[in-house]
This record gives C-alpha cells, sequence and structure tokens, in this order.
C-alpha cells in the first residue's frame, strides 16, 4: 500500500509540474541559422532568467516565403477564434506590413524596456506600412560600397561622387545590376532614390504610378555608367573579383564582407564606405501575435533578445549584423576588437544617417522594371 501511495504521489507530482512548466514557442523565417539561434544561444538564455520555461523554436524557411506561412497560420486561426500557436514570430519587412493591416499582431514596444533604444526608420515603417509598436527589429542588414584601399586611395563619400570616380577609373568599379542577388539590387534603388526626386516618397509613399517618368534622366545615367563598370555574377561574385584584384570597388552586405574578410577570403585591408544620401538594408522583426495567451512571456523574450548585452553577444559578434537597437548602446558591450572591426568604417552616426529602407513595394517594383527598360537593354 505504501508503495502505491508513494507511486501516486510521484505521479501527481510529475502532473503538477507538467502542468505549471510554460512553453514559449518562436517561430522564425529566414535561413536555418535563425533558427539555431534562438534554439542553440537565445533560448537557453531565457531559460536560465525564467526558471520553468521552456523555449521551442521552429523554422518557416527562408525569404518572404516564411514569413507568409507565419502570416497564413496567424490569420487561419484567428477566423477560426482559436489562440495562436505561436508566442513569438520572427519575420520579414513585406509580411509585418500585411500582419498588422490584418490586426495579426500585438501593439507592445512601447511597453518594453528596450523599445526606446531603437531609432531607425524601419521600426515604424515596413515598405510602406505604418507598424510603429507593432514591431521590434531583431537586426539590420545592410549595404555598403567595399573596396580596396591599395587601389582606391580615397574612397567616394557620395553616389555622385562616385559617379564621376568611375568616369576616371574605367572597369574598376564592380555590381551585379540587378540579378543574382540583393545588393545590386540594394545599389541600383540607392542611385534612383539619389538621382530621381524624391528618395522619401520613394520609402514611405504614398504611390503615384506617374513618379516613375521623373526618374528618366537617373537611368540614362546609370546607363552610361554602367559602360564604365563591370557586372558581376552576384553578391558572392562582386566579393570574389575584389578578392582578386579584378575590381578595386563594389556594393556588399556587410555581414558577407566581414565573414569573407574572417575566412581570409578578401585582402585584409578591405574597407567599407556607406556613400549618401544613403544606401538600403533591411530588418527581421520580432512581433507578438495578437491571439497567444503569453503575451506577458513574449514580451519579456524580446526585451532581453533585443537588450544591449545580448545584441553584442548573439547579433553582432555571432552573426556580423548590425544591431535592432541604436548601435552606440552597444558601447561598452563589445569589447574593442568587435567594435573596431564592425563600426570603425561605418561609425553608429553613419548607419543611422545613410541606413535607408529600400522603397516601398509598388516603386520597388516600378524600379526593378525601368531598369530592365531603360539601363539593361
Amino acid at each position: 500500500m505504501r508503495k502505491g501511495l508513494v507511486a501516486a504521489g510521484l505521479a501527481a507530482l510529475l502532473m503538477t509540474n507538467a502542468a505549471s512548466a510554460q512553453t514559449l514557442n518562436v517561430a522564425t523565417a529566414g535561413d536555418q541559422n535563425m533558427v539555431d539561434y534562438i534554439k542553440d544561444y537565445l533560448g537557453p538564455l531565457f531559460e536560465k532568467s525564467h526558471p520553468g520555461v521552456k523555449v521551442v523554436a521552429v523554422g518557416t524557411g527562408p525569404g518572404d516565403g516564411g514569413s507568409q506561412k507565419i502570416f497564413e497560420k496567424l490569420d487561419a486561426q484567428k477566423k477560426a477564434g482559436a489562440a495562436s500557436d505561436f508566442d513569438v514570430v520572427v519575420i520579414h519587412q513585406k509580411a509585418a506590413g500585411e500582419m498588422v493591416k490584418s490586426q495579426l499582431l500585438r501593439k507592445y514596444r512601447d511597453a518594453l524596456p528596450t523599445g526606446k533604444l531603437v531609432t531607425r526608420e524601419t521600426a515604424d515603417n515596413a515598405l510602406g506600412t505604418e507598424v510603429t509598436g507593432y514591431v521590434m527589429p531583431m537586426f539590420h542588414s545592410q549595404t555598403a560600397l567595399a573596396y580596396n584601399p591599395d587601389l582606391v586611395k580615397t574612397a567616394p563619400g557620395s553616389y555622385a561622387e562616385l559617379r564621376d570616380w568611375v568616369k576616371n577609373n574605367r572597369k574598376q568599379f564592380g555590381y551585379n545590376g540587378i540579378k543574382g542577388g540583393m545588393s545590386g539590387v540594394a545599389f541600383v534603388t540607392g542611385w534612383v532614390s539619389a538621382f530621381g526626386g524624391d528618395a522619401a516618397k520613394l520609402e514611405k509613399g504614398p504611390y503615384d504610378a506617374a513618379t516613375k517618368a521623373k526618374w528618366e534622366k537617373a537611368l540614362a545615367d546609370l546607363k552610361e555608367f554602367n559602360q564604365n563598370v563591370v557586372i558581376t555574377p552576384g553578391n558572392a561574385g562582386t566579393l570574389d573579383m575584389l578578392n582578386r584584384g579584378e575590381i578595386a570597388m563594389g556594393p556588399v552586405w556587410v555581414d558577407m564582407f566581414y565573414t569573407w574578410k574572417a575566412e581570409g577570403k578578401l585582402p585584409p585591408n578591405t574597407r567599407l564606405k556607406l556613400i549618401s544620401p544613403g544606401m538600403p538594408g533591411q530588418p527581421m522583426y520580432y512581433a507578438v501575435p495578437a491571439t497567444t495567451k503569453q503575451d506577458k512571456l513574449a514580451a519579456e523574450f524580446v526585451a532581453l533578445a533585443t537588450s544591449p548585452e545580448v545584441q553584442a553577444e548573439g547579433i553582432v559578434k555571432r552573426f556580423n549584423w548590425y544591431p535592432g537597437i541604436d548601435a552606440k548602446n552597444l558601447e561598452g558591450k563589445l569589447d574593442k576588437a568587435a567594435w573596431n572591426q564592425l563600426f570603425a568604417d561605418i561609425t553608429p552616426d553613419s548607419l543611422a544617417a545613410n541606413g535607408k529602407p529600400f522603397p516601398i513595394a509598388p516603386y520597388f517594383n516600378d524600379i526593378l522594371e525601368s531598369y530592365e527598360k531603360k539601363v539593361a537593354n
């Protein structure tokens, strides 16, 4: 009888523990490294500060398609009147705007202790959709010009200076057009923003189909510009040609640049320049579904994930991404070597001033279409 009572007591204890344990479900779009980051680093860190909580990470796939799967799941559950299976989601800009419009997200950022550390416009505007309060940037990817200082003594500081530099240094600049990688697309959209008229309208809207008629001169100049440059095979192709000395300068993704440099695939003195009036980058966002039953726990998870300490160690040191919060808040959180690596060429002030979003979707599509018609042909 006593053995039976002990067994019953243990069973009851296990049931109580199971009932009291909490699982925080995090769904992330993006590559496998996004899942691994939460599973191997961020999740255990949160569990340590929240005994009894288990963080479970699931990936929904790379690119906008991964974010679309999260949208479809949340939308279906809302229509069914069911609570969300996800407590935190990590999504791209396009899906974030759609989710806000569909009332699938909770407005939570203003209550976060880290919410006030965000300064970039992309925290409030996602490709033309107002998302203030609904999203918290996880990190920012950024494009910039990489150059070999042995071949480029004074790097251009603006698109206008670059245009003049290329005239005097034929075939020393390379980019991949709009095919084979987004670094070239970013360069082209940055060019149209610099020379095509109202850059703020391209970034925020409203959309006016007649606007593209004002890009004729900018696109004609870009076609002429292309006669003096090398069209590279893609993102990696630009870096590879820089490494071999076949070009002296080209637009790259900053995180790819530092990864290649760390792996010895670029000359160690290769540098970066973020030219004015700006080049595009893009964030990934943390968001909280509107129907999660664990909104408080979810907010605490995002607060930890966007704290200066975690942004320094997890985002900057592990991935060479720029932080989601203002980089100034990371001073003193990174060792000198890590800080100098990421911010020596592109300072936090330069990043805040010249790190721009991509144009809103209809203008973005118009730019690509116009490039094919006016520049590539």
